[in-house]
């Protein structure tokens, strides 16, 4: 089964995050990072507005670029007094904060970071802090970490309500959840579709058409959608996504089939859940389900499934990774092979 949603997958509530920002004042250092730019760089902008509030200036704005740190021109940053404002900034953008070669230097610094200072490590979306390492440690024990995750679907409706009026269209609510379905739950990769779509949309309001007409599809979402056309029965359609996949150079097949079996075990989950009597809460908890709308649809389509023809579509997902990684078989061909063989509805190797 899927792994139980953690409470590292927790999400950040920005407006409470705002809030406490102007009540009490920024703190000395910062680490801001998370796949969600867009707030990431929203908030930025906001610390930077409260300690700058005349705007960067050469005297009071120091901007270092990593990816390493050199802990004398660090220094010499925060020695610098501000001039004609209260506070100076420091932004240090894309530190490799994984490899830093002197943590023990950093915390010295960041625990006497000046009080007229501020701080920020601002790290990109897809970086991983390590939090095993020293260096990590001792970041984590003298900043305000800010991870920047994804909204809740509520929060995420109401913003797209919000970009579509700006843009001069009302949006269907069922036309917003599809949107954050196909084209996934980050602002910054959703802002380009908006605009899309608010473009496309002859209406004053914008519908599901709409949305499956011109909106990207991410893969996630097109292996969700492909699944479900096999529960429904719709072999030929299942394929054509599949083969629309496979055209794509940049979708790597083990990347897709761990897409796939990721899939398959939340289908597992979905029917446990319904044979149970689990609910959709049960389903969401356990397999880090996002949305209800998202949730419904692994539950519609699991109940086309058995649990035997679920657990062997998840041991097939397992047994083709291995393949895919320690033969020299064609990766594509494999790829076809376990969705045919997960379409035939196998049970324990047998059709």
């Amino acid at each position: 089964m899927a792994r139980k949603y953690s409470k590292n997958d927790e999400k950040l509530n920005y407006s409470a995050a705002i809030r406490e920002l102007k009540q009490q004042g920024p703190a000395r250092a910062y680490l801001l990072w998370g796949p969600e730019d867009y707030l990431r760089e929203q908030y930025l902008s906001e610390l930077k507005r409260i300690c700058l509030p005349e705007g960067e200036d050469s005297f009071s704005y120091h901007r270092m670029d990593g990816p390493e740190l050199n802990m004398e021109d660090l220094r010499l940053a925060m020695d610098s007094l501000p001039f004609m404002t209260e506070r100076s900034f420091i932004e240090l953008r894309d530190m490799d904060i994984n490899r830093l070669k002197d943590s023990e230097a950093l915390e010295k610094l960041l625990a006497d970071v000046p009080d007229y200072c501020v701080l920020a490590f601002v790290l990109g979306a897809s970086y991983e802090l390590d939090g095993r390492l020293k260096s990590v440690k001792a970041l984590r024990q003298n900043v305000k970490e800010l991870k920047f995750t994804s909204q809740s679907q509520g929060q995420l409706t109401g913003w797209l309500v919000r970009r579509f009026a700006a843009a001069g269209k009302g949006i269907e609510l069922d036309a917003a959840q599809r949107l954050i379905f196909i084209s996934g739950e980050l602002m910054s990769g959703l802002i380009p579709e908006i605009e899309k779509v608010a473009a496309y949309a002859k209406g004053d309001k914008v519908t599901v058409a709409d949305v499956e007409a011109v909106a990207n599809h991410i893969p996630e979402a097109v292996i969700f959608d492909m699944t479900e056309y096999i529960s429904q029965k719709k072999y030929n359609t299942a394929l054509s996504v599949l083969a629309e996949l496979l055209s794509d150079k940049n979708n790597e097949p083990i990347a897709m089939l761990a897409m796939l079996g990721m899939q398959m075990r939340r289908l597992y989950a979905a029917r446990l859940a319904v044979e149970q009597g689990l609910g959709i809460k049960f389903l969401m908890d356990q397999c880090a389900v996002k949305s209800d709308y998202a949730a419904k649809k692994l539950i519609n389509a699991a109940k086309a499934f058995s649990l035997p023809q679920l657990i062997r579509a998840v041991e097939l997902c397992a047994e083709t990774d291995y393949k895919m990684k320690s033969s020299s078989q064609d990766e594509r061909e494999l790829l076809k092979e376990v969705v045919l063989r997960i379409a035939a509805g196998e049970v324990n190797g047998e059709d």
